[in-house]
């Protein structure tokens, strides 16, 4: 191989790595490739659908959510994909998103559901939406959001109660007081026991809109996400919990207060994700997502340096 080749070829690796991520540590990855789900540690539903029509460049297949009109799952789609990983203080979750021309999402004012993460304090079956800690990663009609819920913290003996700064056995996504000062969060009765959710997390903009242009929600757009619990410091929980959202690489959503666990379980850490469109009123209009090369890590990848004093040496 002569010099210039030799030079040729590093220039392509260098410039390869500025455009590009250092891997952090991957928990979970799934390109969709193939429907060897059930060998790759997914369950509850090992079967989605696939598409071979619908896929970013370089792919073969990606994950599809087909909606009948007035259906609240997709086709085949009974109920959520499910993967365990190991547990973890903070993850990163990207994946590639793609809408047909008549997605609406619920066309109201909440759902669909799309991901969902669970933590350790709950079993491998547990339904997403009454658990110890669930956090959503959604869009809303064409606006990125994210939620908490934490209905089995509810200390039902003082709804409606601020117990911040006064018990560590609490909720923090309502019926308990606002734990981080950005707000309360719903609280409803269920039954005999009381639900919760904490919306504050939305994007102002139409982030996947109907209109052509660099959001149109026709094409295939990055979306990324970091979340890190917050710290317990003797036994308390601290406001330093975070939550980012980024669209094709730019920053939408950044909160740095976050309270997602008390001193009630300082050992919470996440270890499960539910992939699982729904929308529970039905959908409002035939319509269809894909999905394609999704990673959950316990970091946000970093960018490499760029290299210093480089030249060009001729042969």
């Amino acid at each position: 191989m002569t010099k210039l080749k030799i030079i040729s070829a590093l220039l392509s690796v260098l410039i390869f790595g500025l455009t590009s991520h250092v891997s952090a540590g991957i928990l979970l990855q799934e390109n969709f490739e193939d429907g060897n789900f059930s060998t790759r540690g997914w369950y509850d539903n090992a079967t989605p659908k696939l598409s071979s029509l619908e896929h970013i460049p370089n792919s073969l297949k990606s994950l599809e959510f087909h909606f009948a009109k007035g259906a609240v799952t997709p086709d085949s789609t009974g109920s959520s994909m499910r993967k365990k990983f190991l547990e973890t203080d903070s993850l990163y979750l990207s994946y590639y998103v793609k809408h047909s021309a008549s997605w609406v999402g619920s066309g109201g004012t909440y759902h669909p559901h799309i991901f969902y993460f669970l933590t350790n304090k709950d079993t491998d079956w547990t339904g997403p939406a009454y658990t110890h800690l669930t956090l959503y990663l959604e869009e809303l009609g064409g606006k990125p959001q994210i939620l908490i819920q934490d209905g089995v913290n509810v200390d039902l003996a003082n709804i409606g109660k601020n117990l911040t700064g006064v018990s560590e056995k609490r909720a923090v996504a309502g019926c308990n007081g606002d734990s981080d000062g950005l707000g309360n969060g719903d609280c409803y009765a269920n039954g005999s026991v009381y639900w919760n959710g904490k919306t504050l997390w939305k994007s102002g903009t139409d982030l996947f809109s109907s209109t052509a242009g660099p959001s149109y929600k026709g094409d295939w757009h990055l979306v990324e996400a970091y979340v890190k619990m917050n710290s317990i410091v003797n036994g308390a929980a601290v406001k330093d919990g975070v939550l980012q959202y980024w669209y094709d690489g730019k920053s939408v959503l950044n909160s740095t207060t976050v309270v997602f666990r008390t001193g009630q379980y300082p050992d919470m850490k996440f270890n499960q994700l539910l992939i699982g469109p729904y929308i529970g009123v039905g959908s409002p209009v035939d319509q269809s997502m894909w999905i394609d090369n999704l990673t959950v890590s316990n970091a946000v990848p970093t960018q490499l340096a760029p290299p210093q004093n480089l030249r060009i040496i001729s042969p």
